[in-house]
């Protein structure tokens, strides 16, 4: 059963506003919300079309799904949105980190990482990836005709791994509660966003109970981090860890350096595993569902490779490669949802916005318009063939966001994926559990719920 009615406008006059349920929907809105977000976007679109309004409580959310809305809100106009619902909320979890924070403070944050991220420096990193995605290879060969494993597990410590490296120039392998402890942190930001922060941090709830031990883990993986540092003689480099202990010290107040170097690092290491990860358990799981995309994208990888380590020139060479983990990223994208709080009033689409909204674009069902894609429903890694792009609207597909806060580290994390999927593929089949059913869990990245449990076996 749809979670919507159309209705009509009478007389057919223009409206200012987009068509949208009635406001007595919203306690179905809100359960939906906050049980199955995916369903309620993706219906609010087939429903009502690329402009919706919904009534969610004191929110009211605009949702815009084209690509010439997204364009305006992201990139054109951007600098009348800052982070919307979700992100607003979800500070009380990840503190004033590059993903919530604004204005100022975000573009000072942001000078200070890039440098880390040019081309130059990822390319040097290439050996470091390639080195972390060969340990972990052998750790699935091990696993090999066993009993499944949990592959977004497997992918989060490859991705932390990569990180510690190549970010931070530290070891992470010592912090084997990381990725557990963003887990509760995931869930404590997404009960933020449907609760509207609404109930306080002190109740004593599960949950809340399950994220304050987490924050506190993450605390002490920082403060360890910052420690070693200094114990090594605080030798200053080039990595994200050195620039921010050097900025943070720049800081009038000390405790306040201390606070911004915390939520900076907490959000890097949150971001910066986690949609990579993401993206790694989802090609699996999608080669596992289509053998003869397995079969060529293992074919490539042998032809490309054989039997050394990827280097970072190989990455234009393996282009079927690129175009799995692409075609992943439509149908699995990790950033899943771009909410955005209006600054002033704006009218998008001939639609009037009015400051104070909340306005969201949803790459996910972007990824899956049927009037940019066809057959969108389908795993079809042939529509990113350079041939076969000519035409697409640039912000039909956004995977990493776009204008000012475009992933700041898609190309690393591009790098990663490609070298890692073609290094699995040459030497191992992935095979999910029969009766496990696989769903998309939206949360801060679009991960599987409940894991990915799949069994590792030789290629054959």
């Amino acid at each position: 059963m749809s979670l919507f009615k159309r209705t009509r406008n009478p007389g057919g006059t223009p409206r200012r506003v987009p068509p949208g349920p009635p406001r007595t929907a919203t306690f179905r809105l809100l359960k939906h919300l906050a049980g199955d977000r995916l369903r309620l976007m993706s219906e609010a679109a087939d429903t009502y079309g690329d402009a919706v309004r919904m009534a969610i409580g004191p929110k009211t959310l605009y949702f815009f799904n084209h690509p010439d809305p997204a364009k305006h809100v992201l990139a054109d106009n951007a600098a009348n949105y800052h982070k919307g619902i979700g992100l607003v909320q979800a500070k009380r979890a990840l503190g004033d980190g590059l993903l919530t924070s604004e204005g100022q403070l975000w573009r000072k944050q942001r000078k200070i990482i890039q440098p880390a991220f040019q081309h130059k420096r990822i390319v040097s990193q290439a050996g470091i990836v390639a080195e972390e995605g060969a340990k972990l290879v052998d750790r699935l060969r091990a696993r090999a005709g066993g009993e499944p494993i949990d592959i977004t597990q497997e992918m989060t410590g490859l991705t932390l791994g990569v990180l510690g490296r190549t970010l931070l120039d530290a070891d992470l392998g010592a912090f084997d509660a990381v990725g557990h402890s963003f887990e509760a942190v995931q869930d404590q930001a997404m009960f933020e966003m449907v609760t509207l922060s609404m109930v306080p941090m002190w109740v004593p709830l599960p949950k809340q109970l399950r994220f304050r031990a987490a924050r506190r883990e993450l605390q002490r993986v920082v403060d360890a981090l910052v420690a070693h540092r200094d114990a090594a003689g605080g030798a200053i480099g080039d990595d994200v860890l050195s620039r921010l202990i050097v900025s943070t010290r720049e800081e009038a107040d000390p405790a306040v350096g201390e606070q911004r170097m915390r939520d900076e690092l907490v959000t890097l290491l949150l971001a910066g595993h986690e949609t990579t990860a993401s993206t790694l358990s989802w090609s699996l799981h999608l080669l596992d569902r289509h053998p003869e995309v397995a079969e060529r994208l293992r074919a490539e990888a042998l032809e490309v490779l054989g039997d050394r380590l990827p280097q970072h020139e190989d990455i234009r060479k393996l282009v079927y490669t690129n175009q799995v983990i692409s075609e992943a990223m439509r149908l699995y994208p990790p950033v899943w949802i771009l909410p955005r709080l209006a600054l002033e009033d704006d009218e998008i689409a001939g639609y009037h916005v009015p400051a104070g909204s909340d306005v969201v674009v949803c790459p996910y069902t972007m990824h899956r318009h049927p009037a940019f894609w066809d057959r969108p429903a389908e795993f079809d890694p042939d529509r990113f063939a350079p041939d076969a792009t000519a035409g697409r609207p640039r912000y039909a597909y956004i995977p990493f966001g776009a204008g000012p806060r475009f992933c700041v580290g898609n190309s690393l994390g591009l790098m990663e994926a490609v070298f890692v999927l073609a290094m699995i593929a040459r030497e191992l089949t992935l095979t999910g559990v029969p009766g496990h059913r696989v769903e998309a869990e939206p949360m801060l990245s679009l991960r599987a719920k409940g894991g990915l449990p799949m069994t590792v076996h030789k290629a054959a």
